[in-house]
């Protein structure tokens, strides 16, 4: 696998892109290179999905037969771990392989009986019912154009439960910062997203912070520029450094998080999913 990362396209046709990512790296392992960093090395995904699982812990606790809806779901990582304490999983993705993938290891997990996985498109989600839980894993940082963005935070209250909470974890730092964006990736400050949550009818419950160091967003970029052996020493050393100091503090040194946790619910008097 590169030590690199995979190069962002020139021109960023979405459905296209997850597709052809999900069929390189899918059915790879634990399948990280495909919803993590895109094409880097094992190591550094495993440290991104327990800088994760570290953040969602909290809002993850689902009770049996809970409603619940995985938006960007991928190889279904988050669904299964929640079919797995009970829940009743609804899993959506932009791309066919990575549904299918899904599908696959639920079956291989024994919770493909509470589990479901649909291909769509989250600014014209239609997953049937209300949801007590809605959950997103870095998506929205992946929709670019600014109607579809709006459009996929409106689907995603639709759906939600009157007593319902939405949890979302995406790139979200207190300050612009544009070192770190693609032609498929924008790293909107924390303020432009709770603008866009109000104006949907959302109210934040809370916000935590996921991996307070700034040593990823500060390497990631010269990366392609070094050469591979260092780039490998480089990747180590902040992964190292990165992993202890987010599982001590990074749920509460939320300014100086480069990502964000949002829970949030209906605002009071917003309209309700049927």
């Amino acid at each position: 696998m590169a030590t690199r990362g995979a190069p962002a396209p020139e021109v960023y046709v979405a459905d296209a892109y997850w597709e052809e990512r999900a069929r390189r790296f899918a059915a790879q392992g634990e399948g990280l290179a495909a919803v993590c960093s895109y094409g880097m090395p094992d190591f550094y995904n495993r440290m991104i999905h327990v800088s994760q699982y570290l953040a969602l812990a909290p809002w993850l606790r689902v009770s049996p037969g809970m409603r619940v809806l995985d938006v960007g779901c991928g190889v279904g990582r988050w669904s299964r771990l929640l079919a797995a304490r009970g829940a009743r999983v609804t899993g959506v993705d932009l791309s066919p392989t990575m549904i299918a993938e899904a599908d696959r290891r639920a079956a291989a997990a024994g919770v493909a009986s509470r589990c479901r996985f649909l291909v769509q498109d989250l600014a014209r989600l239609d997953a049937g019912e209300p949801y007590d839980l809605v959950l997103g894993v870095t998506v929205l940082q992946h929709i670019l154009d600014r109607s579809a963005l709006r459009s996929a935070v409106q689907r995603l209250t639709g759906h939600l439960a009157p007593r319902g909470r939405l949890v979302l974890l995406e790139a979200a730092p207190v300050d612009p910062l544009d070192r770190c964006n693609t032609t498929v990736f924008r790293a909107r400050d924390r303020a432009s997203y709770l603008s866009l949550f109000e104006t949907c009818g959302l109210e934040c419950e809370a916000t935590t912070g996921v991996d307070p160091t700034p040593l990823k967003t500060w390497l990631v970029p010269h990366l392609p520029h070094l050469p591979r052996p260092l780039a490998i020493a480089a990747l180590a050393l902040v992964t190292a450094v990165s992993t202890p100091i987010d599982a001590l503090f990074g749920r509460v040194a939320v300014g100086a998080s480069w990502h964000a946790v949002f829970v949030l619910q209906h605002s009071p008097g917003a309209p309700r999913a049927p």
